[in-house]
């Protein structure tokens, strides 16, 4: 997979660190992520994993291999493609045999700030976030133990396992923050947007410029912070897939309140993650627009800001033009390879 680590310096010190669970990493310099000072405070669990030189270059080629599924078919990287903000482009997830998942894959960028991950929220910590798509049936339908079993005799592992962490042994608390640590370095924060605002000689079209004052008006209460998310729970009346006992972050706190919610997507690099919506209701942009405008699915528990103004999010014709201009502006093209 291309290497995408434009944002990374690295700073070479030789003195060793220790982690959680105290294991001394030799030879092995942490690496020093170039973190925009707008940017959301970093989750604290980031401090307990920092990313190193090793530790992230053995995180990247596990996310690549495809002997993590059952078939050895299906990688991280299958279904999180680079260019698609580590995305991909069908509506639901695909994994091993065909097999058709619950969701919408969700992108992967600047992680290492966030509070929740996976679309509801089940995990708080990223470095526990990988045996979900392991052993889920209809993902890689494998074991933890099953994939350490398949690479422990290889040499290239037991190589980095040993830069990464002071010997060869292979072990799943190993490999889970490996992964987490080259997901902490998918830092997405040059789009043309952030070269505006560090007023680096670029400038808004009239239409992206009409679009941001459109955005501030009308989304940025959900899509806040330099995240382009406030990583809320909200429902905002898509239509249910009927075909699944969906129920949102209803699944995770059994709260009546929290059904058909879903953590609110970051809109950085949104033109390269279609389909949109939580299994891919929306092909587009475009879609998701006239959807808010026409009117959303009555709930009893959705969002204020749909509810107390008749269920729409009122724009015309123009707005959603010059909104998608905008939302194209948060594109990073060095982030995706595009």
């Amino acid at each position: 997979m291309q290497k995408i680590f434009g944002f990374i310096i690295i700073v070479i010190f030789f003195t060793s660190c220790s982690s959680d669970s105290d294991e001394t990493y030799f030879d092995n310099p942490e690496l020093s992520l170039r973190i925009p000072i707008d940017f959301p405070e970093v989750n604290s669990y980031v401090s307990l994993n920092k990313p190193t030189k090793y530790g992230t270059e053995l995180g990247e080629k596990l996310f690549s291999d495809k002997r993590f599924s059952a078939d050895n078919t299906i990688s991280c990287s299958s279904c999180h493609i680079q260019g698609n903000a580590f995305a991909d482009h069908n509506a639901r997830a695909i994994g091993v045999e065909g097999r058709v998942g619950l969701r919408n894959t969700p992108p992967l960028q600047n992680l290492m700030f966030l509070k929740f991950f996976n679309w509801d929220g089940s995990r708080l910590q990223l470095e526990t976030q990988p045996l979900v798509p392991i052993i889920t049936h209809e993902e890689m339908d494998s074991s933890i133990l099953e994939v350490i079993g398949k690479i422990k005799e290889d040499a290239s592992y037991k190589e980095l396992f040993k830069k990464a962490f002071g010997d060869q042994e292979i072990t799943a608390d190993r490999i889970y923050k490996s992964i987490a640590q080259f997901e902490y370095t998918l830092i997405s924060a040059n789009s043309k947007y952030d070269k505006v605002k560090r007023k680096e000689g670029q400038s808004f079209t009239e239409s992206e410029a009409a679009g941001y004052v459109t955005f501030q008006q009308k989304c940025a209460s959900c899509h806040s912070t330099e995240l382009f998310t406030d990583q809320s729970f909200r429902n905002i009346g898509f239509p249910l897939n009927t075909d699944s006992n969906e129920a949102g972050r209803g699944r995770v706190t059994g709260i009546p309140t929290d059904f058909m919610s879903f953590r609110v997507p970051s809109l950085r690099n949104v033109e390269y993650t279609a389909p949109y919506g939580s299994f891919g209701q929306f092909a587009t942009l475009r879609s998701v627009l006239d959807y808010f405008d026409n009117g959303v699915l009555e709930a009893e528990n959705l969002d204020p800001i749909f509810k107390n103004n008749g269920n729409r999010i009122p724009l015309t014709e123009q707005e959603k033009e010059n909104l998608i201009a905008f939302m194209k502006t948060l594109s990073e093209k060095d982030f995706t390879g595009n």
